[in-house]
C-alpha cells in the first residue's frame, strides 16, 4: 500500500501515464478533526464507490458479471 500524506486542496492523481490511459484524481476538499472530505475527478463512465458499497455490489452480482 502506497501512504501518502495531503493538506486540505492538495491532490493526487492515478494513472494518466500515457495519453490514451484514463485518470484519476483526488482533492482533500476539507479536513474536520477525523473526518476528511476527498473530490474525485474521472471519466463519468468510471465507477466510484466507497470500499463497503462496492463488496456489497460485487458479493450480490451473479457470478458472470464478476468474471468467474
Amino acid at each position: 500500500m502506497l501512504v501518502l500524506s495531503r493538506k486540505s486542496q492538495e491532490s493526487v492523481v492515478v494513472g494518466g501515464s500515457t495519453r490514451v490511459e484514463r485518470l484519476l484524481k483526488v482533492t482533500v476538499l476539507e479536513i474536520h478533526g477525523e473526518h476528511v472530505k476527498l473530490g474525485f475527478e474521472v471519466d463519468a463512465d468510471v465507477p466510484v464507490h466507497r470500499l463497503e458499497v462496492w463488496e456489497r455490489i460485487h458479493r450480490n452480482a451473479p457470478r458472470k458479471h464478476r468474471g468467474e
